[in-house]
């Protein structure tokens, strides 16, 4: 079984290496120290932010209890909330569209005990799933935030359901990414959004933010289906799944509905809620900055059609504009080399906002070195988050010395985390996928079907090559090509045998999820044998990033000594994850981030009523 991530990684921010290597993590407190003073001071000047006293001359855009910024997961599962708790809410988004990364994703949510999986006869209890996350998580996050979570994890999901046109489904067989751990299910605890009809949300449909990957024209797909679509070419299974998928789209069509699963799912689903709760979402309407009165958060200041403006809240801000995927600067500051936005799949409008107004404000930030990394293949349109592809038995990654250095099946934030630690002494990034014809003959790869071309662009690009030979192979990507023979030799025999007595491949039941069962003995180990064979470049991607605001086991911001700001409470990526520098299972990201939201707004409705 792959290893945690270190629980002892630092969350301050590395020193930025030179442009001509990449650099190992450094102790930088001081230049956090100065950037963090420069950006809550000078920072604010020079980016003409309006002082307290200035943005009390704004033109008042409302007043409400409580004041939402973003409508991804958690924004909006804090909204329905505070609507359901009898509190007056808008919600903000900087986006010209509502959803955030949650409608780009597969919309896995990680909540233990949620009584979906226990109606399925999962056998999960509230012990096992202390036990697994404390020890998943480590010492990174104090016992009182993961109890938190998995003490509301479960009423957040019976609230969607009594509030929402939301039904969720046990994504079955999808294994804890840990399951050795104590406490850990093999089965797994994930659920996601059942199909739902989009045509519940009228003209706000077109505001949906687009998904990540698009679902095959005329199929009606689910993420738990996506491991058996890959196979559909060589498992019965797999082709009966891809025909039930067909199948699913085509009764839509002809009852004439717009059918979504997955994050789309999720994001309609939400929104429905609110249009329902008749709860307000302002698009295209980016927050500036949180407005603060004697030293209380109430209100934020945002751009609203082109012009400043605010807007106050009573009771309290709840800041869910997710994280800094998509900043340079910030992930060059917080972040280890090499880095930048363009390996992320996160959304496009995610640059921190929330973050830096919280930390004006006086937070303390914590876990900005990290991420919800994958292995990511960088096409040439936008970079490609890799599943399936590197754990299909018949494939090997290698780094530039040719060798492998990986469990290629461990869970792909493991994955990334090795591929950091080793690239200064043994470069890793880029590190390569390498499969051969047996392998495209058989299985699917991101959506090119089993033995049909790749796009020119992808070759063009650089992305992706192919030769007749390993050692011509090894020459395209400038690896050496007796270090590559030999290790995909290595692994042929590890193969044949079954047994990856390298990196263990195989050895956890999570390495086994996205593998062929007709593969035997080791459904996660074949052989390369078929040419031409294929290498595509690996790079550390990204699903967001998961540092933020500190926040306690209430979601209210903490500042640097432990102390709350008064009313201003951080939900989903922009708080610093509850799972820590780990990764539970899948949906690990919006479970958190939906429940944070969901206690974020019941303890301002605890403290209005109070």
């Amino acid at each position: 079984m792959s290893t945690n991530a270190d629980p002892a990684r630092r969350t301050e921010a590395p020193s930025r290496p030179g442009p001509s290597q990449p650099g190992p993590l450094q102790p930088g407190p001081s230049r956090r120290l100065v950037l963090g003073a420069a950006t809550a001071g000078g920072l604010a000047l020079a980016a003409g932010l309006p002082s307290a006293a200035d943005a009390a001359e704004l033109p008042l855009l409302g007043t409400y209890d409580v004041v939402v910024i973003g409508s991804g997961a958690a924004g909006m599962t804090a909204a329905l909330t505070a609507a359901k708790q009898g509190l007056s809410c808008v919600v903000v988004e900087k986006a010209a569209t509502f959803g955030g990364s949650a409608a780009r994703s597969g919309a896995g949510i990680w909540i233990p005990n949620n009584p979906v999986i226990l109606a399925a006869g999962v056998p999960d209890t509230p012990a096992k799933a202390a036990a697994y996350l404390a020890a998943v998580v480590g010492p990174d996050v104090s016992a009182e935030r993961r109890q938190a979570f998995l003490e509301q994890g479960p009423a957040m999901i019976s609230f969607v359901l009594a509030n929402s046109p939301l039904r969720f489904r046990w994504m079955e067989g999808y294994s804890d990414y840990y399951p050795e751990l104590p406490g850990g299910l093999p089965g797994g605890r994930s659920i996601e959004p059942a199909q739902l009809d989009g045509n519940i949300l009228g003209a706000e449909l077109a505001r949906l933010n687009p998904p990540y990957l698009t679902v095959p024209s005329g199929m009606v797909v689910f993420s738990a289906d996506y491991k058996w679509l890959a196979l559909s070419a060589v498992s019965l299974r797999g082709a009966a799944v891809a025909t039930e998928c067909l199948a699913r789209g085509t009764r839509a069509a002809l009852l004439g509905q717009k059918p979504l699963t997955m994050g789309q799912s999720l994001a309609a689903g939400l929104r429905a809620g609110l249009l329902a709760a008749q709860v307000p979402v302002w698009l295209n309407t980016p927050l500036t900055d949180l407005y603060t009165e004697n030293g209380v958060t109430a209100g934020a200041v945002v751009t609203k059609n082109g012009t400043p403006g605010l807007i106050r809240a009573r009771r309290g801000v709840i800041v869910g504009s997710g994280g800094f995927e998509h900043n340079a600067a910030m992930r060059a500051q917080y972040q280890q080399q090499p880095i930048g936005t363009e390996w992320t799949v996160g959304a496009k409008e995610n640059t921190g906002d929330g973050i830096q107004a919280g930390r004006r404000a006086g937070a303390a930030l914590d876990l900005m070195d990290d991420a919800w990394w994958g292995p990511a293949i960088p096409l040439p349109d936008e970079p490609y988050f890799c599943l399936a592809e590197r754990t299909l038995p018949g494939g090997l990654l290698v780094n530039a010395a040719g060798a492998r250095f990986v469990n290629e099946a461990a869970p792909y934030s493991d994955v990334v985390h090795t591929m950091y630690e080793r690239n200064e002494t043994d470069p890793d990034i880029p590190a390569w996928l390498i499969v051969d014809q047996n392998y495209r003959n058989r299985y699917l790869f991101r959506d090119i079907a089993p033995t049909f071309t790749f796009p020119d662009s992808w070759y063009e690009s650089g992305a992706a090559h192919k030769a007749w030979t390993l050692d011509a192979l090894a020459a395209r990507i400038g690896v050496p090509a007796a270090a590559l023979r030999a290790t995909v030799n290595r692994f042929n025999g590890l193969a044949r045998n079954g047994t990856d007595t390298d990196f263990h491949r195989g050895d956890s039941a999570y390495d086994h999820y996205y593998t062929d069962p007709a593969i035997l003995p080791n459904s996660c180990l074949a052989p390369l044998w078929l040419a031409p064979y294929y290498a595509f470049k690996i790079v550390p991607g990204d699903l967001g990033t998961k540092g933020g605001l500190r926040t306690d086991a209430r979601a209210r911001v903490l500042r640097p000594d432990g102390s709350v700001i008064p009313r201003l409470y951080a939900a989903g990526n922009a708080s610093a994850a509850v799972m820590g520098h780990s990764y539970a299972g899948a949906g690990s990201t919006i479970g958190p981030a939906m429940t944070f939201g969901y206690i974020a707004a019941r303890d301002i409705a605890a403290g209005a009523t109070a």
